[in-house]
């Protein structure tokens, strides 16, 4: 507000920004916002939270169903996760948001450990041991 009333007052941006100490284009930007929006474009808060596309309650409900398989020891994709989701919001979602919607909800990835392609054969193992 002391910006705006300094050049209503008719000093230029430099001096301004020499009493308030903004930076003398953010006063330029000030006043101009102002100028062109009014007292709500400089005073509200422009940097809203929780850009979600629900919330953590609502996420849980649709994650449940597969929460009960995996812990069945069965096999949950993250496609099918997607899927479920995107029907739930009505519009496409990446799978990125979907991993953390899933690390939102404790969830972690858990993968059976694959064979080395080079590992000896069993009976090259048991030769080796004799």
């Amino acid at each position: 507000m002391k910006a705006l009333e300094l050049r209503a007052k008719g000093a230029d941006a430099r001096e301004v920004s020499a009493a308030t100490g903004f930076h003398a284009s953010s006063v330029t930007r000030l006043v101009a916002k102002y100028r062109d929006k009014g007292i709500e474009a400089i005073a509200g808060n422009h940097y809203g939270g929780n850009r979600r596309n629900m919330s953590v309650s609502e996420e849980a409900a649709i994650l449940a169903p597969f929460k009960e398989r995996a812990e069945k020891g069965e096999l949950v994709e993250i496609s099918e996760i997607a899927k479920a989701y995107q029907a739930a919001v009505d519009h496409p979602v990446s799978n990125g948001q979907i991993y953390f919607v899933l690390h939102r909800h404790g969830w972690r990835k858990v993968m059976p450990r694959s064979k080395h392609p080079q590992k000896a054969s069993e009976e090259e193992i048991a030769a080796s041991k004799k």
